[in-house]
């Protein structure tokens, strides 16, 4: 993981940067804070767990959540979305996903997390598929994952 690259970067570029986690639990927000400095850029990390959470803290639409599920594309872009508008940040990113190793569903199997991300105007939406059913190991990839894209876009 190339959190120190990230971080620099970051600071660099003065660009500020908010979470809004579900399936991670708190862990990208944990490593973005990790090494001195991190409040130069990070803003907030927001753990909206539970779909409670997600509608009242991220304000993602009910109707978007039973239409859709929390793990959906569509959910992933509400919260980046509101994120955005709750944080101010320049750089915003959601996690929604399935870390199992219960919960999975042969349309939504369990490793199946989706990645949003907004710089500006533009929304990304990535899913991926984590081969391993290990909770940890899928949370520390999709972290990882996301350290990645955060570096490519910046």
């Amino acid at each position: 993981m190339n959190i120190s690259k990230l971080h620099k970067k970051l600071i660099k570029k003065n660009i500020s940067i908010s979470v809004a986690e579900s399936c991670t639990g708190g862990l990208l927000s944990s490593k973005l804070t990790k090494l001195s400095g991190s409040s130069k850029y990070f803003r907030m990390g927001l753990i909206t767990y539970s779909n409670n959470a997600k509608i009242k803290i991220l304000k993602v639409n009910k109707k978007i959540i039973t239409k859709y599920g929390a793990v959906s594309s569509q959910c992933c872009r509400c919260m980046v979305e509101n994120l955005s508008k709750i944080s101010r940040s320049k750089l915003n990113i959601s996690i929604t996903g399935i870390a199992g190793p219960n919960g999975g569903t042969k349309d939504k199997p369990v490793g199946l997390v989706f990645i949003g991300v907004k710089k500006k105007n533009k929304v990304f939406i990535m899913k991926n598929l984590f081969r391993s059913k290990e909770r940890s190991k899928i949370q520390n990839n999709t972290v990882s994952k996301c350290i990645k894209l955060l570096l490519k876009i910046i």
